[in-house]
């Protein structure tokens, strides 16, 4: 059981009690020594449920202990060609009004969203849900999901941002605003599962990637990087992005000897 899911579970037990020592107290109209004493640890448990609410409500305390803010401070500065430079270009629209049809500061769609912060990393993508559900790779499971893949469900009218720490990042509906909220949905609840970019949370993605970083490797370490770059063929990359990826591999060819 997750830490939320045991702090629910303790809440729920003390406003069972709650209730079970208020009735049986009405209910004999008497109010002796062993009563009272059950009364006060119960008041003590009242008093404790009600701040642990009002505690993780003001905080938007998730499972790992990081409020919603702090969740998503630790993408800031993540380079641009990685999902945690996706996730930070996302992160700015919080609060944008749900807008039908809408790509911009002034109201957006779900998948305009997705649309304006990848292109605000370099990245081109395609417009609706249904046509992003089919970009990058899939990824077989919320178990193996990073910051930065979309989880798309509804049958593809429904994309959202997954930041980790079981949260998304989504333009919900008309009448909210981009938000984050918990994801209550389960793999058999999810359409696909998409990455585009590599996940890059420790700050070394290929974009960031020099011939400083590279150098001193030996034959086999060459090889290793050789293979690691090729992979990062990235589908829908724009031209920053592939001027990224193009210079590292070049780094790498230069600190190789692989001209």
């Amino acid at each position: 059981m997750s830490g939320v899911a045991a702090v629910q579970a303790r809440i729920g037990a003390i406003e069972a009690r709650i209730a079970q020592v208020t009735g049986a107290y009405s209910a004999s109209g008497a109010a002796d020594s062993s009563s009272a004493r059950a009364a006060q640890e119960v008041n003590s448990d009242a008093t404790f449920a009600a701040a642990l609410n009002s505690a993780m409500a003001a905080t938007g305390s998730s499972g790992s202990g990081l409020s919603t803010s702090q969740l998503l401070g630790s993408f800031a500065g993540a380079p641009a060609g990685t999902g945690a430079g996706f996730v930070a270009a996302a992160s700015k629209y919080l609060g944008v009004p749900y807008v039908w049809g809408g790509e911009s500061a002034s109201g957006m769609d779900c998948s305009g969203l997705v649309q304006r912060a990848f292109a605000d990393i370099g990245v081109s993508v395609p417009r609706t849900a249904r046509e992003q559900m089919r970009i990058g790779t899939e990824v077989a499971s919320l178990a193996q999901a990073q910051p930065g893949d979309l989880i798309v469900t509804r049958g593809g009218g429904h994309i959202a941002i997954y930041l980790g720490d079981n949260k998304i990042l989504h333009a919900p509906q008309p009448g909210e605003k981009v938000s984050v909220r918990e994801l209550f949905e389960t793999d058999k609840d999810i359409d696909t599962i998409r990455r585009v970019l590599p996940s890059g949370t420790s700050g070394s993605g290929a974009g960031a990637l020099g011939a400083a970083g590279l150098t001193g490797l030996g034959a086999a370490g060459g090889n290793a990087a050789t293979a690691a770059l090729a992979s990062l063929a990235v589908p829908g990359l724009g031209t920053s992005g592939a001027t990224a990826l193009d210079s590292a591999r070049l780094a790498l060819q230069l600190s190789t000897g692989g001209l």
